[in-house]
């Protein structure tokens, strides 16, 4: 598969990364070029603009600081996007923004898929996210049966399992979720216990 991410930070890195081993041709549109030759160097992957990078192939990713998600990725028409943004006040981890996934949609009319977003970056890092021998679940919110596959894809070549989360409106509970996690993570709470399987 060809996947534009946009961004160079840690999940462009992480992500990235992840998808070149899995033998995906992958290429890196962060804003800053320096930053993206770099990355694309590190991980394997060929740098290129933001615009080239939506425009590459069959997904983009989309991990730049929500506050200039809806700017970088512009008019984006019937391109698959995948939104592992997180747009939440620092310190206070609650919603900067809610509703982020579906008002990206909107601005850029690309076929949005809220995912990745659950996990820090470091989970990201490990060879094989996994936990008590049961492959990571990726929640997946979007309403394009045909950009949900494709989404699924990626999150199999991850090595974890694709999660079946609802349409996009239903993203803004990820948001949140997200968002009220990251203030137990950082309280220190193991957030596992939270979502014990059903007997």
């Amino acid at each position: 598969m060809r996947i534009g991410v946009l961004g160079s930070g840690g999940m462009a890195d992480a992500l990235g990364g992840r998808w070149v081993g899995a033998g995906h041709e992958v290429v890196i549109g962060g804003r800053s070029p320096e930053r993206s030759r770099e990355l694309a160097a590190r991980i394997g992957a060929a740098p290129a603009t933001p615009a080239d990078a939506v425009a590459f192939g069959d997904a983009v990713l989309l991990a730049v600081p929500a506050a200039v998600a809806a700017e970088v990725l512009g008019h984006a028409p019937g391109r698959v996007v995948v939104d592992c943004t997180n747009s939440v006040v620092p310190g206070r981890f609650v919603l900067d923004e809610p509703r982020a996934a579906v008002r990206l949609a909107e601005s850029s009319a690309a076929h949005v898929v809220k995912a990745f977003n659950l996990c820090h970056v470091d989970v990201w890092r490990q060879p094989s996210p996994a936990f008590e021998g049961k492959p990571l679940g990726v929640p997946l919110c979007g309403d394009s049966p045909d950009a949900l596959g494709v989404v699924r894809e990626l999150v199999r070549s991850t090595g974890c399992v694709p999660v079946d989360g609802g349409p996009l409106e239903r993203a803004e509970l990820l948001e949140a979720m997200t968002a009220f996690a990251i203030g137990l993570w950082v309280g220190g709470a193991d957030v596992r216990a939270m979502f014990p399987t059903i007997p």
